[in-house]
């Protein structure tokens, strides 16, 4: 795992099955064999209240993906999936129209009663 940043499947566990399952629906096995070792990079901070994508591979904000970037929708059980592929791997997940993500990390803090309180 690459330093600093957490598996996708442990923040929010819940997200986890679609990227892994959709792919292989889609023709894309290859797509969904790496899933489940998904990093978040970061959060989705455009501030647009529907969105809630996530960032699985370094990339600055606002800059083209460049060659090998393909965009691959997704039938989704709610809300729109993308995944954003450079190169066979998967880079940004674009997720719209989705209920909130429950960063799994705060609930396990919360219920072992460490840290502060849980948002």
């Amino acid at each position: 795992m690459e330093s600093g940043h957490p598996l996708l499947r442990d923040v929010f566990p819940e997200l986890v099955d679609e990227p892994a399952a959709l792919p292989t629906a889609e023709g894309e096995p290859e797509l969904s064999a790496g899933a489940s070792e998904l990093l978040l990079f970061a959060q989705c901070d455009c501030g647009d209240d529907f969105c809630r994508s996530l960032r699985t591979a370094p990339h600055s904000p606002g800059r083209p993906f460049g060659p090998g970037h393909r965009c691959l929708p997704l039938p989704a059980t709610s809300g729109t999936v993308v995944l954003d592929v450079v190169d066979d791997r998967i880079v940004y997940v674009e997720l719209i129209d989705r209920p909130p993500l429950r960063d799994a990390r705060l609930r396990d803090t919360a219920e072992t009663g460490q840290g502060g309180a849980a948002h």
